[in-house]
């Protein structure tokens, strides 16, 4: 466990850089072998793209750097937050503090993405993508990485959690995120084991469907915990599902990059129909369900 905390309060810029794309590239190759989906579309095309918006994420980010370790070093040298109101063991401290650093930066803000009009118009950017893959997982308007690099150091903040934890968490998130997006088919018994403890390819696939109430369900970034805990989580067979949004599914909006950054600009659209008759819901997700995903 120590030479874990040693690598990351140190991980060169190099490494995370690595870890991005050397993530893109394995799902992308293990997409083309095992592919959940079979539905053509212009990959490359689709890719160029997502890895703009991959590329806006990482600049935004980088533009919080210096204030996401001011917060953690401040967090450490205080003994403030929430990992510090006992002592516990190394790898204890280790997995509450992904877990809270999940809940907080990730599942929490999410959530309110679907809930808040003004979050869900930049956050609508993401749902837009009619062909979901391991590049889906950056597509992000600049301003909602705005959002989400608030509410990591928010997580910090409140969680205490030291900058070699906040780099092994956004390490994971990385590759998890990337992993859960990916076209790849998974043998069905195994995606629902994996889905009791992280989030899975079917569990997230869920999350794209283009109508509600399921784009309104498994908000889940790493751990499938939350969702459960909260009552968000869902199931779906995945041929009944199809990606996009269903304000948005004119390819001439959805896979312009022009129209992209301008859409939270844009006079907001309600959903036309959110009912959904889909075989396996969560009981708490109801047709009257409350929100503007």
């Amino acid at each position: 466990m120590e030479t874990v905390v040693a690598f990351f309060e140190h991980i060169p810029s190099s490494y995370r850089a690595a870890i991005l794309i050397g993530g893109i590239l394995l799902f992308w190759s293990i997409e083309g072998i095992i592919p959940l989906s079979l539905t053509p579309y212009h990959k490359w095309r689709h890719a160029g793209l997502n890895l703009f918006f991959t590329l806006t994420t990482v600049v935004i980010n980088f533009l919080f750097a210096a204030l996401l370790l001011k917060t953690s070093d401040w967090t450490a040298d205080q003994h403030f937050g929430l990992l510090y109101l006992t002592t516990m063991p190394l790898w204890l401290f280790i997995l509450l503090g992904l877990l809270l650093l999940d809940l907080i930066g990730a599942y929490l803000i999410h959530w309110l993405e679907h809930k808040l009009k003004w979050l869900w118009k930049f956050h609508l950017i993401h749902h837009t993508d009619t062909y979901v893959d391991t590049t889906t997982a950056n597509r992000h308007h600049p301003g909602e990485s705005v959002f989400r690099a608030i509410f990591t150091i928010l997580a910090v903040f409140i969680s205490g959690a030291p900058i070699w934890l906040v780099m092994l968490y956004q390490s994971l998130s990385v590759i998890f995120s990337q992993f859960n997006h990916a076209n790849i088919k998974l043998p069905v018994q195994l995606d629902k084991v994996i889905s009791w403890i992280i989030v899975s390819p079917n569990m997230h696939k869920v999350h794209h469907h283009y109508k509600q109430p399921l784009t309104d369900t498994n908000y889940g970034n790493i751990f499938s915990l939350w969702d459960r805990l909260f009552g968000t989580f869902a199931t779906e067979n995945p041929a009944n599902l199809i990606y996009g949004v269903d304000t948005h599914m004119d390819a001439k909006e959805s896979n312009q990059l022009t129209n992209l950054l301008q859409i939270p600009f844009q006079p907001y659209r309600r959903s036309a129909d959110i009912s959904y008759s889909g075989t396996h819901k969560a009981d708490s997700v109801t047709k009257d369900q409350p929100s503007v995903g």
